[in-house]
């Protein structure tokens, strides 16, 4: 995962702003003392390449929530777009001034009741999997809990933050019954 995935401070508009969402998906008028996660499915060939694929994005969102929130599920709305790499660029390059695909981008969000945005790319997903030797649903739960846990105040950036960021990681996959993506990673 590139390790600057995460562009805090990009406020939520930017999906709706970017023509993704309407604004409109389930969770307009709910109290956000849970979660309410609304995927946006960009890029059709999604379906194909992962079955149930809105579903399993919205399971893997709740459960790194409730990882975050030590059982009790961070409250807020949270937009996943599944996308393709085109799209992941320009996100990419708009936001980070990195003109290059990532598997996946977070942008936590300025605003009451909104924690954030997770954008993931179909091609780098797919890349990614198929050189770990990883099933694809099984990447894309993980990196959509990643993004989550970055919307929730987890990072990376040094190797103690890392190892908490691992660690919930494979504590949420567990919960999913997926494999640990960090088993076997040197």
């Amino acid at each position: 995962m590139d390790p600057s995935s995460s562009s805090p401070g990009v406020a939520r508009e930017s999906f709706l702003a970017d023509g993704h969402g309407s604004g409109e998906g389930p969770c307009v008028d709910v109290v956000m003392a849970e979660p309410c996660i609304d995927v946006v499915v960009e890029d059709p060939r999604w379906h194909a390449a992962v079955p149930r694929v809105a579903r399993l994005a919205q399971e893997a969102a709740v459960a790194a929530l409730a990882e975050a929130g030590g059982g009790a599920p961070v409250g807020g709305m949270v937009t996943v777009l599944l996308t393709d790499d085109r799209e992941i660029k320009r996100l990419n390059s708009l936001h980070r001034g990195k003109n290059k695909p990532t598997n996946v981008l977070s942008f936590p969000a300025e605003m009451p009741g909104l924690l954030g945005d997770i954008a993931v790319a179909l091609g780098v997903v797919r890349r990614e999997a198929r050189a770990a030797g990883r099933p694809m649903h099984a990447h894309l739960a993980h990196l959509v809990a990643h993004g989550a846990l970055h919307l929730a105040g987890y990072d990376h950036l040094h190797a103690g933050e890392a190892r908490r960021m691992e660690r919930a990681e494979a504590r949420i996959m567990r919960r999913l019954a997926l494999p640990n993506p960090w088993r076997g990673v040197a």
